[in-house]
Order: C-alpha cells, then sequence, then structure tokens
C-alpha cells in the first residue's frame, strides 16, 4: 500500500504541480493512514472498506487531533483513493460516503490599519539587512503574498515601473497583482541598494536573500517579522499569514470587490476568501454598537 501512496504523490507533483506543502500534508495524511490498516492486518488496497477509514478517524479522535486535522485527514484520503478509481486499481471507493465533520470557522487574526503602520515603520533603517526586511513587509502586505511566494521571488519578477508583481502560485497558478507605490519605494531602495550588498559574489536571480547571498528562508522571514512586530510592541500573535489576512480584510473593508480579491490573494474557490467578509461584518457590528443611539 505504500507503493500506492507514492505513486499518488508523484502524479500530485508531477501531473497536478501541488505545491510541497500540500505533498507533504498528504504524505504525512497518507502514511498514518496506512500504517494504522497494517496494523489492522490490511495487506492489500482493495480490502479496504468504509468502516476500516471510519475506525481510523475515531482513533484520531481519541488521540486529541482537532476536528479541522481530522477533516484534512478526510480530504487527503479522499483524494488518494479517487485517484485509485481513476487509475483502476480500485473498483470501488470506501472514502465516498465519509462525511467530513464540520468545524466551527475561526477568524483570522488581522492587524489594524495603525497597527500595519507601526510594524512597517518599525522595520525602517539605512543598512542592507533594514532595506530588505522593510521591503518584504511592504511588498507582503501591499499584495497579500504567501510566505512561500515570497521568498521565491526573482528580480524579474517585480515590475516597478508598470507597478505589479509577477507571482506563481499554489498548483502553479500564475498571477499578477498590482504594487502601491509604499511597496515600489521600498523594493526599488533595496533592489538598488540593500540586495546587491547582501549578495556578496553570489550569482542568481532570486530577489530575498540572507547574509550569506542565498535565498531567504521561511523561517528567516519569520525571525523578521518577529523582530518588527516586538520592535512596535504589537501585542497579537504575528505570523506571516497574518499580513495576508490584514491585506484581503483591509482591501474588503474599503469596498473593493470580493473577485477581486480572490484573484489577487489567488484562491481557487471563492468561498475561501469570502472569511474575510465576515471578518469585515464584525467590525461594521461593532461600529454599530458603539455609535447607535439605541444599539
Amino acid at each position: 500500500m505504500q507503493h500506492d501512496v507514492l505513486d499518488f504523490l508523484h502524479y500530485c507533483q508531477v501531473e497536478k504541480g501541488l505545491s510541497e506543502n500540500t505533498i507533504s500534508s498528504y504524505k504525512r495524511d497518507l502514511l498514518n493512514y496506512i500504517s494504522h490498516l497494517e496494523k489492522n492486518y490490511l495487506k492489500d488496497i482493495e480490502q479496504i472498506e468504509r468502516s476500516h477509514i471510519v475506525d481510523f478517524l475515531f482513533t484520531m479522535k481519541e488521540n486529541g487531533r482537532s476536528t479541522s486535522t481530522i477533516a484534512r485527514t478526510i480530504s487527503s484520503i479522499r483524494a488518494f483513493h479517487q485517484f485509485l478509481l481513476r487509475d483502476q486499481r480500485l473498483k470501488k471507493d470506501p472514502s465516498e460516503l465519509v462525511e467530513i465533520p464540520k468545524g466551527e470557522k475561526k477568524l483570522p487574526d488581522v492587524l489594524s490599519a495603525s497597527e500595519v503602520e507601526k510594524l512597517l515603520s518599525a522595520s525602517e533603517g539605512v543598512t542592507a539587512f533594514d532595506l530588505r526586511n522593510k521591503a518584504m513587509l511592504e511588498l507582503m502586505y501591499a499584495t497579500g503574498l504567501r510566505v512561500t511566494e515570497l521568498c521565491e521571488l526573482e528580480v524579474g519578477d517585480i515590475h516597478l515601473q508598470m507597478g505589479f508583481v509577477h507571482c506563481i502560485g499554489k498548483g502553479n497558478k500564475e498571477r499578477i497583482i498590482p504594487l502601491g507605490k509604499m511597496a515600489q519605494e521600498a523594493l526599488e531602495q533595496y533592489i538598488h541598494k540593500g540586495r546587491s550588498f547582501l549578495m556578496k559574489k553570489k550569482r542568481h536571480d532570486v530577489l530575498f536573500v540572507n547574509h550569506h547571498g542565498n535565498q531567504l528562508s521561511r523561517q528567516g522571514f519569520w525571525k523578521i517579522l518577529k523582530t518588527a512586530s516586538e520592535k512596535a510592541n504589537i501585542q497579537k500573535k504575528l505570523t506571516p499569514h497574518t499580513l495576508r489576512h490584514s491585506f484581503a480584510t483591509h482591501l474588503l473593508e474599503n469596498g473593493a470587490d470580493l473577485r477581486a480579491v480572490q484573484e489577487m490573494l489567488g484562491h481557487a474557490d471563492i468561498s475561501t476568501t469570502q472569511i474575510y467578509t465576515h471578518v469585515s461584518n464584525h467590525k461594521l457590528k461593532d461600529v454599530y454598537i458603539h455609535f447607535h443611539p439605541r444599539a
């Protein structure tokens, strides 16, 4: 059965072009799934019944796994069995009638406009590292890029005169995102004054580099964000995704079209983007309660 999993992961990578993070999640979920089945003396993929899948999910629940983790695992199992069905390794899909548990939709943490201003101001400076950090934070808030997308940008993806960034996102989907004036200025400063210093004698096109001149990692950006957050004295828990959430929420609060925000975020399904309308509506309710005389 592990060979079937490896074939599925290869299919996801080569034919579907899924991201490394998605493939890693599939691998982790499915290897746990297969391990559980083998412990119950199932050796062949055709032996699997719905009851075996349900038993595995109950085991996850008993082990304290969250509803969201179980829901993600079911999605992984479904995708795996659908692949096996299409590849004619199975005659039926035992996961077809397994229901995904509905969990509460957790509203994403967002920064207020003033908190964003404090965060970006805290990253000001004149060294090459300051210019890089400022450019990264400005760019992330200006475009809503995922942290992986940010770290994988190349110099040629930034079009300062035209005012946009070219990005390859999940599933190798291409998108064009406008750049604001502040982000353009920060990028121009970094590209012309900071990057050449950090590159040392390296020769490559990666935009954001570390002190060795190599591509800055996701973990490296986390440290930059944490330092800026502490310097700005922001009390909220801050992650790279917080800037993405803030980007989307602030656009919608100021009247942006939901479809346009969906395009900029690179969401395949608009229902994913709609979570941000709940954040905006929550703020509207606060405003109503605060200002309406009979609220």
